[in-house]
């Protein structure tokens, strides 16, 4: 199994950014346990600030080609509240997409309520911290057996 974890905006700060929010993990540390938890999925782990890097990468990989993946976690950050333009990469692509967020955004500030990539993504999972990964990976696995 393949399986893409693409993170949006501000996710190479974890751990030291906003730690009473994020909590203290460093994002290396959860692809290692994503790795040792799952060594049969072939994952790809990407990070980007920028908007269209993503668009670009949800191509890549849930686009039939040599380079598609069973499988996408998606963690747009902030993008997943502004981005019609991602959102629309989401609906575009017929690989299924998990998205997730670290924190529970419906206990957060009111313009985080709004999830534009939720209508297209397949599901989703909030606030379980960086167990959120975890819990989209068995969720890919589950529905492939």
């Amino acid at each position: 199994m393949r399986i893409a974890v693409i993170n949006g905006p501000n996710l190479n700060l974890l751990g030291s950014r906003e730690p009473e929010i994020y909590g203290s993990g460093r994002w290396e540390t959860c692809e290692q346990d994503l790795k040792r938890q799952f060594p049969n999925v072939d994952f790809f782990f990407h990070q980007s600030n920028v908007e269209g890097e993503l668009i670009n990468l949800l191509h890549q990989y849930g686009i039939p080609g040599p380079n598609q993946a069973d499988g996408i976690v998606l963690n747009a950050g902030g993008y997943s509240h502004t981005s019609v333009a991602i959102a629309d990469a989401v609906a575009a692509i017929a690989v299924p997409v998990i998205g997730v967020h670290i924190s529970n955004v419906y206990k957060r500030e009111p313009e985080r309520h709004m999830e534009l990539i939720a209508k297209s993504s397949t599901g989703g999972i909030f606030g379980l911290g960086m167990e959120v990964y975890t819990l989209a990976v068995q969720w890919f696995l589950l529905r492939k057996k």
